[in-house]
């Protein structure tokens, strides 16, 4: 197993100095789904969800959150984003959410493409909570990345 790269010689918390890193392009893949009764995702399909378009302001939502991850992850780098892609899709026990991030750094954007993917669900939970009690946020993961 590799060494933690986040810790210094003492083991105390470190940002990892990348200056040393060449620039490449980076992309990471990250998905994530919540359960959501029937009644719900029909509330979701016919757009009658009181708070509004629950899976246009969840994809808006994963959007900003991968753009202030480093604000909210401690040692995360702040990078220049080229693109940030946030896609809901509706299957018949909820939303399957998935994110798509790339850049051009000298780090990866597995953390914002999970930071994405996680508030987007959020989002869709914030949304439907009045109508549905009993909803599921599940398997969160880094689906791929890449450096070229």
């Amino acid at each position: 197993m590799n060494q933690l790269s986040h810790l210094n010689s003492e083991g105390k918390a470190n940002m990892v100095d990348v200056g040393g890193k060449p620039e490449q392009i980076r992309v990471a893949k990250a998905s994530g789904f919540i359960h959501l009764q029937p009644e719900t995702l029909k509330l979701i399909n016919e757009n009658l969800i009181k708070k509004g378009d629950v899976l246009t302001i969840a994809e808006i939502a994963g959007i900003q959150a991968a753009k202030e991850t480093p604000r909210l992850i401690p040692l995360c780098h702040t990078l220049i984003l080229n693109q940030v892609e946030v896609k809901s899709t509706v299957k018949t026990n909820g939303v399957l959410m998935e994110s798509t991030v790339k850049c051009t750094g000298k780090t990866g954007v597995e953390m914002e493409a999970l930071t994405a993917v996680s508030v987007a669900l959020l989002t869709v939970y914030d949304m439907c909570k009045a109508v549905d009690k009993q909803m599921v946020i599940c398997e969160i993961k880094l689906d791929f990345k890449e450096k070229r």
